[in-house]
């Protein structure tokens, strides 16, 4: 077939002809001719085309609410919807493809888009980035110790082997649904924003020759941020050009530099991603009126990413590192996104606003916007305490081949993609010393004989979370108990995570577990490089999960699973509150929620109705450190907006020290970290319980309480033991809305609970959380919820 025809340049002017008027595609549809204009646009069956285009990835969407998704940018008066196609979804053993279990039918969504008059942007990589575990590509891969990513043959023809053979199984499910093949397919991404990571034009041109090769005749483009493409002349011959950060003035400057190829603003950024440790969800503050109104008054295309996030289910969400892999930062679960339609399908302000803008430019109203999705907020009855139900350390696979463990290797040298792995080794003529790893990637918890002696993160950590836990940052040692304490043969364990692989960058190798070498200084006859040791992968797979045995032979040794069984008599979309947890992975009738982290800013996970049922649920979470469990409750968002402090009073407090110390109760609503509450310690200190009432200004239904201890250096007065009420007068409190006792760390901590009705909020401290005296002190107390009807 002549390639040509479909990539011919038409004698068509950039008037702003849109497209709300052409033939919608359908299961039906005749083929249609895709191709650009010679004014740098787009033409669909000779006529101008606009790409109006909202990003979304089924991976991150339940099967059972595509449809809606879809629905959702339609009606938001988009007519494209872009799609990235992960590869480590589909071939997460080397060799074998998956396109048919939960996410991975994609020929299913985009007929789901056929259905609904969408076309579709195709974007399958082998690259994609998208915040996803190493960008999209398979973590197989990276059992070759000197593999080259991105590369073309001549550098690596391992990567490229790998290529052809996913290419080869994509070419074949795609090539009946392209544009020419009446299918909803407009064009077909190469690679994606390669000049940010290289500029190889020959590896470009080798996928390109791959995918014609496998029957897709184009049209194709490429995606890149403006300079990039400007200096690295990442183009494909005869490809359009899709611009990271895309607005009218970049789309102008590249087309001054490349007259003959076709622009469009293929990511245009309506929010942000977020990392663990980040003091908020970011991408609150965007607004892209501008930039949408700019495409719409000169009928540029473009594509809005993300116009719908999902969530990153189990364990897929990717991390960001500098090029020489520090400064490393996970994703958090969710991929909200802070995008127009949320993480559960919402329509937003935003999306209200973006329909609003694109609507005035239509020749009729986009349809009506899909009903959202019904959610559930709390369970029947309270908040759930689950119960120990299985150690890890009692559910250990056997451990691999000691011929094979001579040396610590990275999980991916035995086959593991995901999940823990676990270092063991007897210490014979221990004395103590200090524990150094290179390198850690990314978490670990270490053990000796049983017992809990600190941990090790590659990056840093909030000081107050790592001197609670003992972790010990940025990969540096780790100093371990001695041996009056823990004896002169204790056995060592190194349970290491992997959290997500770095998806962006030259850093893309990140391995998991323990890259190269153990050892021990300062540790008498022991110091030095340790060898021979007992290697046990953890995948925490389906399979794991579904035969673990409930068993707990050390209750007080970190590494249990919690258990709950939850009945409902409805089923609905929720978010399930572990902000009473340290950090570890959820899962809802075997199905896994993701990570949870309590360095925050995310501590609700993401559970869609079609894993509950009606009658008993089962909620199991695995917690790294958490011996004890704390209460889990629902909710029907990602995060309730703040109690607005401004008309907070104090109406009652028991005590507080005002002689020795400015330890005012209105200190602790002040706003200021430096300022703190102090029960009375000069005269007398009053004993336990001590509490605090607080007017709230108004009627909220109030949904979480933040308590941040004195950050002094001071640790004389942390609350331990606590009530939290809510009430709409302060004379009948009612039951507490959440009970507990918070960590002895300086961190701030957050007790998440159903939502709860009244102007009044009262904090009672039942216990001092160390146990130094009969005083308690909050240098900032603050509360999520909204307004009550």
């Amino acid at each position: 077939m002549d390639r040509r025809r479909f990539l011919s340049v038409g004698l068509l002017s950039t008037a702003t002809v849109l497209a709300s008027g052409m033939p919608a595609p359908s299961a039906t549809a005749a083929p249609s001719r895709f191709g650009f204009t010679t004014g740098g646009g787009f033409s669909l069956d000779g006529a101008p085309f606009q790409i109006r285009s909202g990003e979304m990835h089924p991976a991150r969407i339940p099967v059972p609410y595509w449809r809606h998704r879809i629905r959702m940018a339609k009606a938001m008066g988009l007519n494209t919807v872009a799609v990235y196609l992960m590869w480590n979804q589909l071939e997460e053993r080397q060799g074998v493809f998956d396109f048919q279990t939960d996410q991975r039918d994609v020929a299913a969504f985009l007929r789901l888009c056929q259905d609904e008059d969408m076309w579709v942007l195709m974007r399958p990589g082998p690259y994609v980035c998208g915040e996803w575990d190493l960008g999209g590509l398979p973590p197989y891969l990276l059992a070759h110790a000197d593999i080259k990513l991105r590369v073309g043959t001549r550098d690596d023809p391992r990567y490229m082997a790998a290529v052809a053979r996913y290419i080869g199984e994509v070419a074949p499910r795609i090539r009946p649904l392209m544009v020419t093949n009446g299918g909803p397919i407009l064009m077909v991404q190469i690679e994606n924003e390669y000049g940010s990571y290289g500029r190889d034009s020959t590896y470009l041109a080798e996928l390109l020759e791959l995918w014609q090769d496998g029957g897709i005749e184009g049209p194709f483009y490429t995606q890149d941020g403006p300079a990039e493409v400007q200096r690295n002349r990442t183009v494909v011959t005869g490809g359009a050009i899709g611009l990271s950060g895309g607005t009218a003035a970049s789309i102008d400057a590249v087309r001054r530099s490349f007259p003959t190829v076709p622009a469009f603003a293929g990511e245009v950024y309506p929010g942000w991603l977020t990392h663990w440790g980040d003091s908020t969800f970011q991408g609150e503050e965007k607004d892209i009126s501008g930039t949408l109104r700019e495409c719409m008054d000169r009928g540029l295309s473009f594509n809005i990413y993300m116009v719908h996030g999902g969530t990153n289910f189990g364990f897929t969400a990717g991390a960001n590192a500098d090029n020489a892999s520090g400064n490393y930062q996970p994703d958090i679960t969710s991929y909200d996104y802070n995008a127009p339609i949320s993480e559960q399908g919402v329509a937003t302000a935003r999306y209200t606003k973006y329909r609003d803008l694109i609507a005035g430019y239509l020749p009729s109203p986009p349809p009506p916007v899909p009903d959202a999705v019904p959610t559930i907020s709390r369970w029947e009855g309270a908040d759930l305490l689950p119960v120990p139900y299985a150690s890890l350390w009692d559910n250990l696979p056997a451990p691999l081949p000691a011929e094979s463990t001579v040396l610590p290797r990275p999980m991916e040298t035995y086959g593991q993609n995901s999940g823990l792995i676990l270092y063991s080794r007897q210490l014979t003529g221990y004395s103590g010393g200090r524990l150094a790893i290179r390198w850690v990637h990314d978490y670990a918890t270490v053990f000796l004989n049983g017992s809990y002696t600190g941990g090790l993160y590659r990056q840093t950590l909030p000081a107050g979370v790592a001197a609670a836990l003992d972790i010990a940052t940025a990969n540096a040692p780790l100093t371990l108990a001695t041996s009056s304490a823990i004896g002169k043969s204790p056995r060592l364990d190194i349970l290491v995570e992997g959290l997500g692989r770095t998806n962006f960058g030259q850093a893309l190798v990140d391995r998991k577990g323990i890259l190269e070498s153990v050892a021990l200084q300062d540790a008498g006859p022991l110091t030095g490089e340790l060898t021979g040791w007992q290697v046990t992968t953890l995948p925490l797979d389906d399979a794991y999960i579904a035969g673990l045995k409930p068993r707990i032979s050390r209750p007080r040794r970190p590494g249990l699973f919690f258990r709950a069984t939850v009945e409902l008599t409805e089923t609905g979309d929720t978010y399930i509150d572990l902000s009473g947890w340290t950090k570890g992975v959820v899962w809802v009738n075997g199905h896994n929620l993701g990570r949870y982290w309590d360095i925050g800013p995310q501590r609700r996970l993401y559970c869609p109705a079609h894993w509950l049922r009606q009658g008993g649920n089962e909620v199991l979470i695995l917690d790294l450190h958490q011996v004890d469990p704390a209460p889990i409750g629902l909710h029907g968002r990602l995060a309730d907006p703040p109690v607005p402090r401004t008309g907070w009073k104090v109406v009652h407090v028991d005590s507080q020290e005002t002689v020795r110390e400015n330890g005012a109760a209105i200190n602790s609503i002040d706003g200021g970290r430096s300022t703190i509450w102090h029960t009375e310690w000069s005269a007398g200190s009053p004993p336990l319980p001590h509490e605090i009432q607080i007017d709230l200004g108004a009627r909220y239904d109030v949904t979480s309480l933040s308590y941040l201890p004195r950050q002094d250096g001071n640790a004389n007065g942390r609350i331990g033991g606590y009530e939290v009420f809510v009430s709409g007068t302060t004379t009948d409190w009612g039951s507490p809305v959440a009970t507990g006792t918070f960590a002895d760390t300086p961190t701030e901590k957050t007790v998440g609970f159903a939502p709860r009705t009244g102007r009044y909020l009262r904090l009672r401290a039942l216990t001092e959380a160390g146990g130094r005296g009969p005083w308690t002190s909050a240098a900032g107390l603050s509360a999520t919820g909204t307004p009550a009807a």
